[in-house]
């Protein structure tokens, strides 16, 4: 099948020897239909014949997706996207919305885009071994380059990046791009693995605790109303008063939390997503039957058991005891299952013509995912914080809903007639430019 690009009608999924770099609108050739090897050392772009569609798409509806989760930290205090009775109404319609986001979103399109993002790291290499050339200086310095992008954007825009872990992970997994799909599908789940070990140690050891750390947990968990009070005054106020705020959670988010949680996570789904690629799941490679099971699997296995872990959770009165370490392991592991399921509905969509009104637009969006990822924090900062409309905490998870749909109808609309006239979305020129040293096209001719 062959590739297909915004505003055209999808019919198929391009070739298996031809694969593009989740994040980017990077395309690689496989080993057998690259250059010869005499050519050029200087890295080049590949062109937008090179594209595997079904990788935009579900890179595209993780980007969008992802939004259900970061809207909850964008409209309310930091702490309610892990703890939502410590801030907000849970009651009626909000209640509802709380609880379908925890089952259907919460860390599933995070789950999606790490794999996919390890994808990229594997064939961004692969389509420069294919030359006979070394692919590491052309890795690390584009993994360097997205690191600033996020550090610019923690510190300047919004404290809840990943940008910064992604770049860091993507570095560290780049060593075992060439394993076998056995071994990156095991080690990725061994590393995830590592998270869920050490919250329930930590949970059985919470009576050797001192009272002031119990203390400090408990505050952290369910801040009293003086914090509150401060955190939504700082984010409704001027530049400076966000930056008081903003500067250190972005700096514990990518040292404490990176370390006990993203560098194991997102690490691990990275390794996982190249053992995938290798065996042909992320690009529709496999069968209608293939992705139905797994459609299966998250809607009958995965589900059930997020939405009997949320259950638990509100019936300990999300008490940080149980929550913090026990409550969060079933949607911690089921979430995965729930993001094979997603991973199924969207291949099956990819393979399926008549739904070529849907995976067109995803599809841009998704070759412009770093520029609708910052996209995202722009337009919710400058609806919630005070340089903007200043509506932080005052929007309930009802409207954060209403919120989040203009937001995508918006990216859905405007990114297919961008790439009409460019290349590459604003950011991901910026980034190809900066990593290729040379700046790039950018119309299209």
């Amino acid at each position: 099948q062959t590739a297909v690009v915004p505003g055209a009608s999808q019919s198929a999924i391009a070739p298996r020897t031809s694969r593009s770099a989740p994040g980017t609108s990077q395309s690689v050739i496989a080993p057998g239909t690259s250059r010869p090897a005499s050519a050029s050392a200087t890295p080049q772009p590949v062109v937008d014949a090179g594209r595997i569609v079904s990788l935009d798409v579900l890179r595209g509806f993780a980007i969008l997706g992802i939004l259900i989760i970061n809207i909850q930290n964008f409209a309310m205090i930091d702490i309610a996207g892990f703890n939502p009775s410590a801030f907000g109404s849970l009651a009626g319609a909000n209640g509802v919305v709380a609880t379908l986001s925890h089952i259907l979103a919460d860390q599933k399109f995070m789950t999606l885009f790490a794999m996919l993002f390890g994808a990229g790291v594997l064939l961004m290499a692969s389509r420069r071994e294919a030359k006979g050339l070394s692919s590491k200086g052309l890795h690390y310095r584009r993994m360097s380059f997205l690191l600033g992008f996020g550090l610019l954007h923690a510190y300047f825009i919004w404290s809840g990046d990943i940008l910064v872990a992604y770049a860091l992970c993507g570095s560290l997994v780049y060593p075992f791009r060439n394993r076998t799909p056995a071994f990156l599908i095991t080690a990725g789940l061994l590393t995830v693995s590592v998270v869920s070990v050490f919250t329930m140690l930590s949970g059985w050891s919470l009576h050797l605790w001192s009272p002031e750390q119990l203390g400090d947990l408990a505050l952290k968990w369910q801040p009293d109303p003086d914090g509150i009070v401060r955190e939504v005054n700082a984010l409704r106020g001027g530049w400076s008063d966000q930056m008081a705020q903003r500067a250190p959670t972005a700096l514990e988010f990518q040292t404490l939390v990176f370390l006990g949680w993203g560098l194991w996570r997102a690490g691990g789904l990275m390794l996982v997503g190249m053992g995938f690629f290798k065996l042909g799941i992320l690009d529709a490679g496999r069968s209608r039957r293939f992705y139905g099971t797994l459609v299966a699997l998250g809607l009958l296995v995965g589900v059930p058991v997020v939405a009997y872990g949320w259950h638990r959770n509100v019936q300990a009165g999300w008490d940080f005891r149980y929550s913090v370490f026990f409550g969060m392991q079933y949607n911690y592991w089921a979430s995965l299952v729930v993001s094979m399921g997603w991973l199924g509905l969207i291949m099956l969509a990819c393979k399926s013509p008549a739904l070529g009104w849907i995976t067109t637009p995803l599809s841009a969006a998704g070759r412009m995912a770093l520029s609708n990822y910052i996209g995202q924090s722009v337009i919710c900062t400058l609806i919630f914080y005070g340089h903007g409309l200043g509506y932080f905490g005052r929007i309930d998870r009802v409207g954060q809903i209403g919120i989040i749909a203009v937001v995508w109808l918006l990216q859905l609309l405007v990114s297919p007639i961008w790439l009409r006239y460019f290349r590459y979305g604003p950011l991901e020129w910026v980034w190809r430019s900066l990593t290729y040293r040379r700046c790039q096209p950018m119309w299209r001719e």
